[in-house]
């Protein structure tokens, strides 16, 4: 994998995360748990509650 690759791969990675934290913001307006909010975002409890 060359640098370019790489550089996107963690760029994607990255895009990825941060819909995964609008999602969980989104779920939590919603008044969802946050144990059902990591199942469904794949981040961690811990994340989710900082939010």
């Amino acid at each position: 994998m060359g640098i370019e690759e790489l550089l996107l791969d963690r760029a994607e990675k990255k895009g990825e995360h941060q819909k995964a934290l609008e999602i969980a913001r989104e779920l939590k307006k919603e008044n969802l748990t946050s144990s059902f909010i990591a199942k469904a975002t794949k981040l961690a409890i811990e994340k989710i509650e900082k939010l």
